[in-house]
């Protein structure tokens, strides 16, 4: 059995429960591709799924880097290419569930990423440059890049400049070589933007209810500089800042709901340019999907 399902989508749009439940129903197994919650200790922040909501299924990439150490898409294709081997040797589907475009598309199209080895002496230099600037000199140097990557992010616009400016080259394309080990079905989850607010409100709310995600920050802070930790971005960034006392209670979550949407805009535009993609809105339709699929 060589099958591959991938659900994808927004942050917050629902990824986690259709997984689950599509898992149970067609014997499958996750692999997640989300590019926090690979890291320990990044639990109530990343959104990362709990033992209960796995509901008995077995999830794969979570928890595999320490939060001290940077983990890159190489790292991450070569350890789920590892998983999903291992989940069809069992006789299982592998479901590939997340958000994160580039690490989704490193399997689904089997493309050689450069593994490039940290220049520390480079970093520093680039880590001089504003975000703005290093967003600028990414755009001259890697346009398609430079289309999807969170520009207010200073560790993915190092990264990404780095692996240019080592290679001499830009990132290889994604998107257009299917990966010929796998039969492959994608499956994105559509909510209007307006739902998607709500989403992303309430799940906000819940995350800070008792304090739980600003007590997992403070406690990360004990091995991580704030500068680390705001590498992170969105809900890391914020309630770093918070903690810093440069920002308010208030303004930290205001901040946290709108960087949100701004990052779901990036991750539509990103999906768009895959017309492979099947889009769905609940799980009926899904699981259609999935019946004429295998």
């Amino acid at each position: 059995m060589n099958k591959l399902i991938v659900i994808l989508g927004p942050t917050s749009s629902g990824k986690t429960d259709l997984s689950v439940k599509l898992a149970k129903k067609f014997k499958g197994e996750v692999v997640s591709a989300d590019s926090r919650q690979v890291y320990k200790g990044m639990d109530v922040g990343s959104g990362k799924v709990t033992k209960k909501e796995m509901a008995g299924i077995p999830h794969y990439l979570l928890d595999v880097a320490s939060t001290r150490q940077r983990f890159s898409v190489a790292q991450y294709q070569k350890l789920a290419m590892k998983a999903i081997k291992k989940i069809q040797t069992n006789n299982k589907i592998p479901f590939v569930v997340g958000g994160t475009g580039f690490y989704i598309q490193s399997i689904t199209d089997g493309v050689v990423v450069p593994e490039v080895k940290p220049d520390w002496r480079l970093r520093e230099k680039l880590e001089k440059m504003t975000v703005v600037e290093m967003f600028e000199k990414l755009k001259k140097l890697d346009p398609k890049r430079a289309e999807s990557i969170d520009q207010k992010n200073p560790r993915r616009l190092v990264r990404a400049l780095e692996i240019v400016l080592k290679t001499g080259k830009a990132v290889p394309s994604l998107g257009k070589n299917q990966n010929k080990k796998f039969e492959i079905l994608e499956i994105g989850i559509i909510k209007s933007r307006t739902e998607l607010k709500n989403r992303i409100h309430l799940r906000l709310v819940k995350r800070l209810k008792n304090n739980l995600m600003v007590k997992e920050i403070e406690k990360l802070h004990k091995i991580l500089s704030w500068k680390r930790l705001e590498e992170f971005g969105l809900e890391y960034r914020f309630v770093a800042q918070y903690l810093q006392g440069k920002i308010t209670y208030q303004e930290m979550m205001d901040k946290i709901e709108i960087e949100s949407i701004q990052y779901v805009k990036r991750q539509e535009t990103w999906f768009k340019r895959d017309n492979r993609i099947k889009w769905v809105k609940n799980y009926i339709e899904a699981e259609k999907l999935i019946k004429k699929f295998i």
